[in-house]
Formats: structure tokens, C-alpha cells, sequence
């Protein structure tokens, strides 16, 4: 039997081209010459359009590469704008140890200097030999939890705080779960949060300030939500280390927590929302929600 990496296209900037005004567009029919590798299109689409059923999509086609004789591991190319959410989604359901890592490019296919070509070969490589779902990008190979861009156009833009992966979820799609995210900031309300729970939010993910904080407005729409049943998570937009719930005062992480809300010890708001979309899709109970962001 003969091996092979599968290689899933999705669209991104390694999947694009400027066209006479210098404006980047997805292109079909990414050219991939190297051996040992089959390609197949998933979709193309930039990653900052994708929604919940497109995730299901690039997850279901990932486990689909992995059941074929002799697919020894699978590297989706993917934009760079959501690629951490996805790495995380398929993460979230990965239930062996076959590897799938993400790759990218910040410049375009058809840039005298890309960076695509050395990114692809590196996920290939770390798709012979890792385990588990990672993201390749730049020189560096970082798990897929706890991972963030942290640049917009470095080439080595990714980090990753390296978190303990949790047991695997159970299937299920997650399209059609609504999960909402509110930036807070100094002088907000609950407007915001009223708004999601009109829209039919099951979900809030709050990026809250510092450690985790906000002010009494935000703490009692909080605790409104959850006494509608809305799971509301609270993470930060500092970019690395763990939120706390010690500041009360009326709008510190302690208030919130008293509300009903659950803390994201150090997963940031794009992972804490489609960790909780597929806790909620799958039927998580608030134990269950609450142990895995601790």
C-alpha cells in the first residue's frame, strides 16, 4: 500500500492571486507538485467568510482523507484570518492520533517571494511524523489550542499558549448554534448583550478587560442572559496569560462570576466561542462548560 499525505484546499491568501489592482482573490486549482501528496479541494473561500457550516465541512472532510488507505496524515490549507478557529475545531473532535496540521501564507501565490511553498512543505513533513492537530506556519509548529495570530503580515505570525488538550467531543454538527461575541470596553453596556439574545443567542462569549473584567451595566446583563438560559463565557483581550475572577467592585471577574458567567482560563475569544458552540451543540451540561475553560 502506498502512502500519502492528503492535502485539503479551502482558499486563503496561499490560495490567491492580485489581480490588475493589487486586490487578493481566492483562486480554484492551487498548483501542489510534491511527492507522496494527493490534493483535493474542500472550497474556496476566504478564511474571514467562513461560518459554522463550512467548519463542518473542512472537519468532516478531514476525517473522510484519514479513512483512505494509506492516508498516513492530512494538512489543510487555510487562510490565516480564522485559522486558529478552525485548527481548534477540528481539535475539539479529533479522536486519535493521526496528524492534521494548518498552513497558510501571508503573501499571495503569485508574490516573487511567497511564503506558502516552505509552509506547505514543513505541514507535510510534521504530517509524517506529529500527532495529534497543529498548526505549521513560519518556522514554527504550534498546537492548535491555545493558538493566536499575533501579526498581522509577519511571517512567522502565530503563537500559541500550548494548553492541555481535553477529552474529545462527540460529533455533531454545529452549524446553526449561535454563539456571539461582545468586545467590552471602558463605558459599556448591555446593549450588546441584550442585542445577541434578540438575535437568538445560545451563547456570549465576552472579551472583557484585563484579567477579566468590566464594569456593573456588563454584570447585569450577564446575569440576565443567564437566567434566559444564555451560557455566557468571559475571556480577555490581553493576548497571553490566565484571566482571574478575584476583582469584584461590581464589575470585576468575581461579580461575573456570581452572575452565572464561566471563565476561559487562557483560551482567547475566537477559540472560546467555537469551543463553546461545540459544547452547546453537543449538549454540554454547565458543569461540563465550566471544566472545559478551567
Amino acid at each position: 500500500m502506498t502512502e500519502f499525505v492528503s492535502v485539503l484546499t479551502t482558499g486563503g491568501t496561499i490560495a490567491s492571486s492580485r489581480d490588475e489592482h493589487g486586490v487578493s482573490r481566492p483562486v480554484a486549482g492551487l498548483g501542489i507538485d510534491v511527492d507522496g501528496v494527493r490534493v483535493r479541494e474542500v472550497m474556496t473561500k476566504d478564511s474571514s467568510a467562513l461560518d459554522f457550516a463550512d467548519l463542518d465541512a473542512i472537519r468532516t472532510s478531514v476525517v473522510d482523507a484519514l479513512a483512505e488507505d494509506g492516508c498516513i496524515g492530512v494538512v489543510v490549507l487555510h487562510g490565516t484570518d480564522t485559522m486558529e478557529e478552525s485548527a481548534l475545531y477540528v481539535d475539539l473532535f479529533h479522536d486519535d492520533e493521526s496528524p492534521v496540521v494548518f498552513t497558510g501564507a501571508q503573501r499571495t501565490a503569485d508574490h516573487p517571494d511567497p511564503d506558502g511553498p516552505g509552509n506547505i512543505a514543513a505541514a507535510v513533513a510534521a504530517a509524517q511524523s506529529e500527532g495529534g492537530v497543529s498548526i505549521a506556519f513560519g518556522g514554527r509548529l504550534l498546537p492548535a489550542r491555545g493558538a493566536i495570530k499575533k501579526h498581522t503580515s509577519a511571517l512567522d505570525a502565530f503563537r500559541s499558549a500550548a494548553l492541555p488538550r481535553p477529552t474529545p467531543l462527540q460529533w455533531t454538527p454545529v452549524a446553526g448554534t449561535r454563539v456571539d461575541t461582545v468586545a467590552l470596553y471602558p463605558g459599556a453596556d448591555g446593549v450588546q448583550i441584550e442585542a445577541c439574545l434578540r438575535a437568538g443567542a445560545s451563547g456570549i462569549v465576552l472579551e472583557a478587560l484585563g484579567s477579566g473584567n468590566t464594569n456593573s451595566d456588563v454584570v447585569s446583563a450577564v446575569e440576565q442572559a443567564v437566567e434566559a438560559g444564555v451560557r455566557v463565557v468571559v475571556t480577555t483581550r490581553v493576548p497571553f496569560g490566565e484571566t482571574s475572577t478575584t476583582y469584584g467592585g461590581g464589575g470585576g471577574g468575581h461579580d461575573l462570576v456570581d452572575a452565572g458567567a464561566v471563565f476561559s482560563r487562557e483560551l482567547r475569544a475566537g477559540q472560546a466561542r467555537i469551543q463553546l458552540a461545540a459544547l452547546l451543540a453537543t449538549g454540554a451540561t454547565d458543569v461540563t462548560v465550566h471544566d472545559s475553560f478551567a
